[in-house]
């Protein structure tokens, strides 16, 4: 089965099924030379003479208008291109991950602000983020405590998230779900590896403020009776009778 190309937005883009050079079955075709110039209905025949004089393939890109528009294209430069742009766009993917963040409807005011740094962190890294919001006790009669905290998550959050859909509550759970917008940026992570550098640098700093061993102490008995030893010897060999005498 052969490849289809079909122009989308002005990338021609390969799918399923293409006929290309002499699969073409029309008799006349619109023909578009490689540049985009327009060369007017000519003969299927004739179109793929000029592609081959230009050392080009004629390619069927309309096959539903009347009639079939065709391009001079090179087929394989083309398939290359397609194909190395489809990798590209894989490694560029990620996969979105929903995460999940506890909440208690009588958070107080440091801890939310804890968790909403840190829903900006998880949405900033393109994942969603399910907020979980769990009643207990006495405070099942209340959930309107609920749909008030996850009004104001969204309002703070709303220049990065959007919700999808509507708050769910499922016995002493309510759930939702909050999706990074498009087009949002990571952060950029200049701060930690700053913060890494001070560290490092940090550390022979305090290696030099230490304050230096005291020299060890000498002993100097010893080297005291090795320069005793040396005149006894030298006086010996210097008197010879005095040692005769005393023999």
């Amino acid at each position: 089965m052969t490849p289809v190309v079909t122009d989308c937005g002005g990338d021609w883009e390969i799918e399923r099924r293409l006929r290309v050079n002499e699969q073409i079955r029309a008799r006349e075709v619109r023909l578009i030379a490689e540049d985009g110039t327009q060369l007017g209905i000519v003969p299927s025949r004739e179109a793929l003479r000029i592609a081959r004089e230009r050392n080009l393939d004629l390619i069927e890109v309309a096959p539903q208008a009347q009639p079939p528009v065709c391009r001079i294209m090179d087929y394989g430069k083309h398939k290359y291109t397609l194909a190395r742009r489809d990798r590209e766009a894989r490694k560029r993917q990620k996969a979105t991950e929903v995460r999940l963040l506890r909440l208690n409807p009588h958070i107080g005011e440091h801890d939310l602000q804890v968790k909403l740094r840190k829903l900006r962190e998880l949405l900033g890294e393109g994942n969603k983020v399910r907020l979980n919001l769990r009643f207990r006790g006495a405070w099942i009669r209340h959930p309107e405590l609920g749909h008030q905290l996850f009004a104001r998550i969204v309002k703070e959050l709303s220049d990065i998230a959007n919700p999808e859909g509507t708050t769910r509550r499922e016995g002493r759970m309510m759930n939702l779900l909050l999706a990074p917008k498009p087009g949002l940026k990571p952060p950029p992570k200049q701060a930690s590896a700053s913060k890494d550098k001070e560290k490092q640098e940090e550390k022979p700093q305090a290696a030099a403020e230490q304050p230096a061993a005291p020299p060890k102490p000498e002993a100097p008995e010893k080297e005291d009776a090795k320069q005793e030893q040396v005149p006894k010897q030298v006086l010996q060999a210097a008197d010879p009778e005095d040692s005769g005498e005393a023999g």
